[in-house]
């Protein structure tokens, strides 16, 4: 996982193009759910912003992980949830339509947000002669350059050529999850050798962040009286994220290797408990 094709050709353009594909999903819809339903979007967005980072942040205190491992945990769970929630939401009968509202509304913070709180997680974690460093401003630049430009040019080509976009949106969000997947293999294939080691090293704590965040995200919508469709949207937002997104600012912004293993191991696992989990709300609709 150097500094390679891998990190500074593939994994940029691979989110610019998923976020492309976020963009020519939002349509006037999702927007009038912010000013109809607040309460929901506030909900949903705390839990996102909010909850998950400050999970993140005890689980690798309680694991007392290693510095760069707990700094890639806080990465993952700052990622917003992308096309894949958007995707298991749909597949498990969740309100898509909030689902994208979320996905969306992260998507411009997570520039700010990221940078900002990774940095402190760097300070609080590493020791101050550590090499690695995150000029702030800079990667803020970087990342509205690659999340939030693709979005805006997805949502141009909805508003010119709606009917071509509508045809193009399905095979974005497919290919948002084909090319995480390729991108994990080549990391996976790349550092076969160690791979027993980075499971090992933050296996367990992306696994009990991914199912803490999954069921958090949910509990809280039902406890707060969201509506089932609704609090299904909530927990795949909370719980399933961008993963290439983790690894471009682990890899590419940081060119930190070690960071960049709990955006592998928690996109791996969150499949599997995102499917479970899914399985288990459709079956409780259909009850």
């Amino acid at each position: 996982m150097q500094a390679d094709l891998l990190t500074k050709v593939i994994l940029p353009a691979a989110l610019f193009l998923i976020m492309f594909g976020i963009g020519l999903s939002l349509r006037p819809l999702n927007f009038r759910n912010i000013v109809n339903s607040p309460k929901v979007v506030a909900i949903g967005l705390s839990a996102q912003m909010l909850l998950l980072p400050a999970i993140a942040f005890t689980v690798a205190i309680v694991f007392n992980l290693p510095p760069e491992i707990a700094v890639g945990l806080i990465i993952i769970a700052l990622a917003p949830g992308g096309a894949t929630s958007n995707m298991f939401t749909y597949l498990s009968k969740g309100d898509v339509s909030l689902s994208i509202t979320l996905t969306a509304l992260a998507s411009l913070i997570t520039p700010f947000s990221i940078p900002i709180v990774t940095y402190a997680s760097m300070n609080y974690f590493m020791d101050s002669n550590t090499v690695f460093s995150l000029p702030i401003a800079k990667t803020i630049v970087q990342l509205l350059v690659i999340t939030v430009i693709p979005v805006a040019l997805g949502m141009f080509v909805l508003s010119r050529w709606e009917k071509f976009a509508r045809k193009i949106e399905p095979i974005f969000k497919w290919l948002s999850i084909i090319f995480l997947m390729f991108i994990i293999v080549l990391i996976v294939l790349k550092n076969s050798a160690n791979m027993a080691t980075f499971f090992a090293q933050a296996g367990l704590a992306t696994l009990v962040l991914n199912v803490v965040a999954l069921l958090l995200g949910y509990q809280l919508a039902k406890l707060t009286r969201l509506s089932h469709p609704q609090s299904i949207a909530i927990g795949f937002e909370v719980g399933i994220q961008n993963g290439t997104l983790a690894l471009v600012v682990a890899g590419t912004l940081i060119g930190n290797d070690v960071m960049m293993i709990p955006a592998v191991t928690y996109s791996l696992i969150m499949f599997v408990s995102g499917g479970l989990f899914g399985w288990f709300m459709n079956k409780r609709t259909t009850n």
